[in-house]
């Protein structure tokens, strides 16, 4: 039996009464039969309770309930220090409202009471984390507890970390390098989803799930970085990437990514991104047109008498009339730098000495 529908029996068995009530006193002022109207008015009020009931009791608290879990900590206490303010000042304007002439010394302390409420609460939230910095407080740092969701490093801030990242690898490494500001946040929805990666029926992202799984657990042993697994969650929505952007806007965190669609959206909704692949783009070497390099082919490309090779960042190099010169270590000069999507392209032409040596061994071998 659920709670909604005890709630609903209560109120339609109160609302009866009161409609009962209600109906007889009618009845002896409009000198009509009191047994008629009690029925009518019961009736009536029997079926207001069976119906509003819900909305009146048990729906709003659900609400509240759901709005407080998605609130951080932080948003929380500043709200009720605001709230706190608000009322110590409106029981301080209570002295002088009071001694003004009625209505007016009853009903302005309500009316101020309430308006400087709710300023207090708005004013304290909207710039939380200026009172926080001037008051050097960060609630939940140096927290123990792994359900703190602001439980972060020396600088007290904290990353939200995707499962597309987690899988990548990647990130136990750019941890160790201390780049990644503040505490590494996984949320519970997100730890699920990986579990979900590394349980299912396909092969390769059975695969992938458990290197997920690795990474997180080496991630866990390094006592350099700090990891932080929590149960908060967002209601409303079942889509982790939403989660996660709900989440990253409300604990003001950036979030850990390498998926670009996440990266997109989370843009557009102003949280901050710290996407992995743009930070291996932006740590490769940087080449100018005329730089001489020494660039093993390793494969023909996709248009006519190119060849393809790589540097040790991963970084493809296209070598011009290098089909033939599959195989060897050239010596060639850069002729074009394209940053694409996927990363940077580098275009070159081979060096007239090692272009003959591809001549002659392609001759010896004839």
């Amino acid at each position: 039996m659920s709670a909604e529908f005890i709630y609903r029996i209560l109120g339609m068995l109160l609302f009866g009464v009161a409609g009962v009530y209600g109906g007889t006193y009618y009845a002896r002022l409009a000198g009509e039969s009191p047994e008629l109207m009690a029925q009518v008015f019961g009736l009536l009020g029997a079926l207001a309770g069976l119906v509003l009931t819900p909305w009146l009791t048990i729906r709003p608290i659900r609400a509240a309930r759901a709005l407080l879990a998605q609130l951080s900590i932080r948003t929380l206490i500043a709200g009720v220090l605001g709230l706190i303010l608000g009322l110590v000042v409106a029981g301080l304007l209570t002295i002088p409202i009071s001694l003004l002439p009625e209505p007016f010394s009853q009903i302005l302390p309500i009316v101020v009471a309430v308006l400087l409420s709710y300023f207090g609460v708005v004013v304290f939230i909207s710039r939380q984390n200026d009172i926080f910095s001037t008051l050097n407080f960060s609630p939940g740092r140096g927290a123990s507890d792994e359900n703190s969701p602001l439980a972060a490093g020396q600088n007290g801030r904290t990353v939200l970390v995707d499962t597309s990242v987690i899988i990548d690898g990647r990130i136990t490494d750019i941890a160790r390098t201390g780049f990644l500001p503040g505490a590494l946040l996984i949320p519970r929805f997100v730890l699920v989803e990986l579990q979900h990666v590394a349980d299912s029926s396909d092969k390769l992202r059975r695969q992938r799930g458990r290197r997920g799984l690795e990474v997180l657990a080496n991630l866990q042993r390094d006592p350099k970085i700090s990891v932080q697994i929590s149960d908060i969650d967002v209601e409303g929505t079942r889509e982790v990437d939403d989660k996660l952007v709900i989440l990253a806007r409300q604990l003001h965190a950036p979030v850990l990514t390498n998926d670009y669609n996440l990266n997109r959206v989370a843009e557009l909704q102003g949280v901050t991104i710290l996407n992995v692949n743009d930070l291996a783009n932006a740590v490769k070497a940087v080449f100018l047109p005329g730089e001489e390099m020494i660039i093993k082919v390793i494969q023909e490309g996709r248009e006519a008498n190119q060849g393809v090779g790589y540097l040790e960042d991963g970084t493809m190099v296209v070598v011009q009339d290098g089909s033939k010169l599959v195989g060897m270590d050239v010596d060639v000069s850069v002729t074009k730098v394209l940053q694409t999507a996927a990363g940077r392209m580098i275009f070159a032409r081979p060096e007239k000495s090692s272009a003959a040596r591809g001549k002659n061994s392609k001759s010896n071998k004839q």
